[in-house]
């Protein structure tokens, strides 16, 4: 996202409050800034709008009205700045909860709005990145299970050893252009199958 003109969405049901940000955000170069002054419809909107960036700023959030963003946060992936009046501890565990990358509580200041979204799309990249090596890891871990049963059926009913039972797989894979795991899969889908 650095480096380009970011789309930016605004929702503020009040307008000089989202005047604020709008300055902040055109002073720092953004030009494609767009300010929804109401929270209905808002998930539709943002679809419609497909923004990089959500700037949501709460004058006196309630409960129902941050659970509301929490769950619009956790659907949308994208980099949200949330500004508040107030807060309490619980508050701030559900938005980082929600995946919100930049919750500020009475801190809306023009001069501040460029910094704090930087810090959100920063934020919102390293968890991401985050997440993505967290599945990768699994996914890496669920196939050496896999491949770890294909191997013990083949030593169990073909007396392989484990190097060689491996071999075999990893060469049917490269007969087949097929990846190891795919064939590890098959192996005990029908080891499965034969089982009485």
């Amino acid at each position: 996202m650095p480096g380009r003109d970011l789309s930016i969405l605004i929702i503020d049901e009040n307008r000089i409050r989202a005047q604020i940000i709008e300055d902040g955000l055109r002073e720092a170069g953004h030009s494609q800034v767009t300010v929804l002054d109401t929270n209905r419809e808002a998930a539709r909107r943002i679809t419609e709008i497909a923004p990089d960036v959500v700037v949501i700023d709460l004058e006196n959030p309630n409960r129902d009205r941050l659970e509301h963003y929490f769950s619009l946060s956790r659907a949308l992936k994208k980099p949200i700045a949330m500004f508040v009046d107030r807060s309490d501890a619980a508050e701030i565990e559900a938005a980082v909860e929600a995946g919100v990358s930049a919750y500020v509580v009475d801190g809306l200041k023009k001069e501040r709005v460029k910094a704090i979204l930087d810090m959100a799309i920063s934020r919102f990249n390293a968890f991401a990145r985050l997440t993505r090596e967290l599945e990768e890891a699994r996914s890496a871990l669920e196939d050496r299970k896999l491949i770890d049963q294909a191997k013990a059926i083949l030593i169990k009913s073909r007396g392989l050893t484990e190097a060689d039972a491996y071999a075999l797989l990893r060469r049917t894979a490269m007969n087949q252009n097929r990846k190891i795991v795919d064939i590890a899969q098959s192996l005990v889908t029908a080891a499965g199958l034969l089982e009485p």
